[in-house]
């Protein structure tokens, strides 16, 4: 209609023209009723476009406002929800994982424990005796740490104990002697505190590498040297040929788990056989 009046006023100017000319007083005032009518509902017509199509398409904008609000809000409480699914599961999980370790492992570390405190007491000769009490030891060792394991899974924020570093290196070496092994170590460079990460990673890659001694090469001499650098903790395990041959069977995940807690470090694992014969295993942590 706005366009309409702005393109016709031309026109309506000359009929008011002609109309104050040729008609007479009444068709006058009929045309200037007709013309008052004309003007004010084009006034209403042009104020209600200028007007109200703002207000609609205002309260076109607050009503999609309203509904996207809603569904930012319902997909927060999804997500929120679905977090709450993951972390149940998760923790039921984690919980089965620990009912089947400990009935599983722990049950059969704790007969083993009973066996050799059983022979300790029962045996006759003094070897056996310190055998079966250093068996014992190992079960309880390894019992503590079980049940620190546990923990772990059962809560997410367990009560966990010191941790091992390089200061309890010689008591797990110690314990490798007392089984028949020889195992000299050697420290190159000056030792110093070092960050409780870096030795405890140490630490369980020297335990890593006795296990396997242990396990696939009982009776050979090995070799521990912990070299002290500028930015580096560099560890070095390596045994000689075993003269029986054998040994137990392993899951072959030893070195795989031991390279992921090194890497985890930031570090840098290497092992492998040597070419005189043997085994070794490298591990370069950083200290700084």
């Amino acid at each position: 209609m706005a366009y309409a009046w702005l393109v016709m006023w031309p026109a309506a100017v000359v009929a008011s023209y002609y109309a104050g000319v040729r008609l007479r007083r009444r068709d006058l005032w009929l045309y200037v009723g007709a013309l008052v009518a004309g003007t004010a509902a084009n006034v209403v017509i042009l104020g209600g476009a200028m007007l109200g199509l703002p207000l609609v398409a205002g309260l076109w904008v607050r009503a999609r406002r309203q509904v996207i609000d809603a569904m930012h809000r319902q997909s927060e409480q999804l997500l929120r929800e679905q977090v709450l699914r993951a972390d149940q599961a998760r923790d039921q999980e984690r919980a089965r994982i620990a009912r089947e370790m400990h009935d599983v492992v722990a049950h059969r570390v704790s007969l083993m424990v009973l066996h050799a405190g059983a022979l300790e007491v029962n045996a006759s000769d003094a070897r056996t005796v310190e055998a079966a009490a250093l068996i014992g030891a190992v079960g309880r060792e390894a019992l503590t740490n079980l049940r620190e394991v546990l923990g772990v899974l059962r809560s997410p924020a367990p009560e966990r104990g010191p941790q091992p570093t390089l200061a309890d290196l010689d008591r797990l070496l110690d314990q490798s002697r007392a089984l028949g092994i020889v195992v000299n170590r050697h420290d190159e460079g000056e030792a110093r505190p070092l960050p409780p990460t870096a030795e405890r990673t140490a630490y369980r890659v020297v335990q890593e590498a006795l296990t396997n001694v242990h396990k696939h090469a009982g009776d050979a001499e090995t070799e521990v040297h912990v070299r002290y650098g500028s930015a580096e903790l560099a560890v070095l395990v390596r045994n000689r040929p075993s003269l029986t041959g054998g040994g137990l069977p392993g899951s072959g995940w030893g070195l795989v788990g031991l390279r992921e807690r090194v890497e985890l470090v930031g570090g840098r694992l290497e092992a492998g056989p040597r070419a005189e014969g043997g085994f070794q295993v490298l591990a370069e942590i950083p200290t700084a």
